[in-house]
């Protein structure tokens, strides 16, 4: 039997608005700047769009799943055991999902949204995409429903999966306990994911568990040396909603109108930040011309320092 489940979500909704307040509160008599009014006011709207357009595209959806599903080679049951499996490989698949999203031009045409933000709070976790259905997003957790889970388990765990992951979302809270940084996903990795910084470019893709970043080579942690900066590599400077939502689709188009035959595929599966000119810079560049400075910089210091030392050693001694 199929059980009715809700989407939890929806029930999680009054707790986000009460934190954001509980937020805004601590950082009036802490950190005033950390939340901006119209940023604020920016963020808001972008989850109220978001959750009309995926009520929109949520029978559709739902729709693609259950044709799929039938095609499973064997029925997973709503068992005690199947709930844990399903969280982690639906975590699994938000994983490579958010990683392609950073990596795809076309997925990051609808990502782009939830990195807006020049700052980082619990109202920056409300910045989720309106226009992830065109961009076909949903596909990354498609293979569940072939594997044999149910689409309502499936949707079920990934609403949990969302839910996670707005607590993470604030400069309010710095490490974890070391046990829970090692497994799972904290405020401090994922400052780290929305950081402009070359450093922490296109790191820490995790939902909840941090331990995929560091299986597969992406993890980085976050370095008090180095404070973050957040938003885009090239900022939007502006809090017109509409453009903030579509601002990359009009940059593709734009590209593909521009672009010779030879590179206009490039511009919708390249990596963002590509161009087929070298006028501009991926994230994989940046972060190249960071480490060779940073690689120059210690061979200078060195180098200093070793003179320094032969100076010293070479220099007659003082007269008494």
């Amino acid at each position: 039997m199929i059980p009715r489940l809700p989407n939890p979500v929806d029930y999680a909704i009054p707790a986000f608005v009460l934190l954001i307040f509980a937020e805004m509160l601590v950082a009036r008599s802490r950190d005033r700047g950390r939340y901006c009014p119209k940023d604020t006011l920016t963020s808001l709207s972008f989850g109220l769009g978001s959750t009309i357009a995926s009520t929109l595209a949520a029978g559709a959806v739902y729709g693609l799943a259950i044709w799929l599903y039938q095609f499973r080679p064997v029925t997973i049951p709503f068992a005690w055991w199947a709930w844990p499996l399903c969280f982690v490989l639906d975590d699994f698949a938000y994983y490579v999902f958010h990683r392609a999203a950073h990596r795809v031009r076309w997925f990051w045409a609808s990502h782009v949204n939830h990195h807006s933000s020049q700052h980082y709070n619990l109202s920056t976790a409300l910045r989720q995409t309106w226009t992830g259905f065109f961009a076909v997003s949903f596909l990354f957790r498609m293979p569940l429903f072939l594997i044999g889970f149910h689409p309502a388990m499936v949707f079920f765990c990934a609403g949990l999966n969302l839910i996670y992951q707005f607590w993470i979302h604030t400069e309010a809270i710095g490490r974890m306990p070391r046990w829970f940084e090692a497994v799972m996903n904290t405020p401090s990795h994922h400052r780290v994911h929305h950081a402009v910084n070359a450093r922490y470019l296109d790191k820490n893709y995790a939902g909840v568990f941090i331990v995929w970043d560091k299986i597969f080579g992406t993890y980085v942690p976050e370095d008090d040396e180095d404070k973050i900066r957040y938003g885009l590599v090239k900022q939007l400077g502006t809090f017109n909603l509409i453009w903030s939502v579509f601002h990359e689709w009009a940059g593709i188009a734009r590209d593909l109108w521009a672009a010779p035959w030879r590179a206009k595929l490039m511009y919708l599966i390249g990596p963002p930040g590509w161009s087929h000119d070298g006028s501009r810079e991926t994230s994989d560049m940046i972060r190249r011309r960071w480490e060779e400075r940073r690689a120059w910089q210690e061979t200078s210091k060195n180098s200093t320092s070793s003179s320094s030392a032969e100076d010293r050693e070479e220099a007659p001694p003082q007269a008494a």
